[in-house]
């Protein structure tokens, strides 16, 4: 079956990074990260160890209180960045009108995050830990449902074409991204609302903490973290949403939309092995497997986003399995050095993070990565470090890795 054409005519970002590519670019060429002490976190006491996150910090634009009273934060994250990146495509106009494009079942959205809001699942929780529903109310489960921001953004933009909910972890993002292109690749849709968005709670950086994988470098918040760093001690939650506009090429032409990036392979496997230690080698399956789909080989690839979460297992799994198919020392950094990691959301963070780093010709370095403390039992790649590297690449690869033994890989090309 011969496949179509696939491009990005929109994006939206809501990041401790910054919302535009202006404010991203500035923040990432001033090489310190956006983690902080959460003094908030003290409450919980010994419990746990970790006091640290990348919130973000913007107030939430303001939208009709009775079209978003069904949406948590996880959602209305997830509604800020879809918004931009639909007014970006020329989907929704200046004064808020929404393309018929969006309602003729010929626009698909794809969307995941790790879980829905955590203050509804606390409504949940009341209820069987004091045997009162006085906290529950109409809105509770749609809000805590897993699926919520896919489904409050169709029914708020009125989007009639197929949904696919990815609440796979950490691949979320990138796993929506990848399912958003099969569908337009071999037209069943035209265009994908694809994303993935995490609002910030304690208890995601606690469900590290009792793995011993959550960085408790408490006083030092810009020293962590350190992804591929012998020094590394672990993540760092961070918060935010990113969507991307996927649309078939010829249609994105008839409109006269602007694209920003071809999509042209995506891989996605699982271990079967172990539900949270990661296997090299069916990581560099994925990774194979996107390869094959662009049609290219690993040496037109200039540069990859890695994972790069800063964990002990992960980094050497991911690296390793890098090297393997690469067989070269391939440019690579992570942009979690930067937004610590954003769970569902960091899938579409990062690409639209590599996407433009493409354009521009610079590539960030991993911050709190020196030679001196580089992990020699990383895989022998080409990390960027210092202030950064330009490079000329018209392809470059974003991958990432989740708990369930989820991996996924896209390739990105100039247009």
């Amino acid at each position: 079956m011969n496949k179509r054409r696939v491009v990005i005519t929109g994006a939206g970002i809501c990041s401790s990074l910054g919302d535009t590519w202006p404010e991203i670019l500035t923040t990432l060429k001033g090489l310190q990260n956006c983690v902080v002490r959460m003094d908030d976190w003290d409450r919980y006491g010994v419990g746990m160890n970790t006091r640290l996150a990348a919130p973000y910090t913007k107030e939430l634009r303001k939208y009709d209180r009775k079209k978003t009273r069904s949406m948590g934060r996880v959602s209305r994250l997830a509604l800020q960045a879809t918004d931009d990146a639909l007014r970006m495509a020329g989907l929704v106009s200046a004064d808020g009108v929404v393309a018929e494009e969006l309602h003729n079942g010929r626009t698909g959205i794809s969307y995941g995050s790790c879980m829905g809001s955590m203050d509804a699942n606390m409504e949940f929780c009341h209820m069987l830990e004091h045997d009162d529903c006085s906290k529950m109310n109409a809105t509770t489960y749609v809000r805590a449902m897993p699926q919520t921001a896919a489904s409050n953004l169709s029914v708020y933009f009125q989007i009639r074409g197929r949904i696919i909910t990815t609440n796979t972890a950490c691949t979320s993002g990138s796993q929506s991204i990848g399912y958003s292109y099969e569908q337009i690749a071999y037209g069943f849709q035209d265009i994908m609302v694809a994303g993935g968005a995490e609002e910030l709670s304690a208890a995601d950086s606690d469900i590290f903490d009792t793995l011993f994988a959550a960085s408790v470098k408490n006083d030092a918040p810009k020293t962590s973290p350190s992804p591929f760093s012998k020094e590394r001690d672990g993540l760092v939650i961070g918060e935010g949403a990113g969507t991307l506009i996927l649309e078939e090429y010829e249609h994105a032409k008839a409109r006269g939309a602007k694209i920003y990036a071809e999509i042209i392979g995506f891989g996605t496997n699982q271990d079967g092995e172990h539900i949270t230690t990661p296997n090299p080698t069916t990581m560099a399956k994925a990774i194979e497997l996107a390869i094959a789909d662009a049609g290219i080989s690993a040496d037109q690839i200039g540069y990859v986003n890695a994972h790069g979460t800063a964990t002990g297992h992960g980094d050497v799994a991911e690296t390793t399995a890098t090297e393997a198919v690469f067989k070269r020392a391939v440019p690579i950094s992570s942009t979690k050095s930067y937004t610590g990691h954003t769970l569902g959301a960091c899938g579409t963070i990062e690409a639209w993070v590599a996407i433009n780093m493409m354009k521009e010709g610079w590539f960030h370095p991993t911050l709190n990565l020196t030679e001196a403390n580089l992990d020699p039992e990383c895989g022998k790649l080409d990390y960027i470090m210092g202030s950064g590297r330009e490079i000329q690449t018209d392809i470059v690869m974003s991958n990432n890795f989740a708990f369930g033994g989820v991996n996924t890989s896209l390739i990105f090309k100039r247009v």
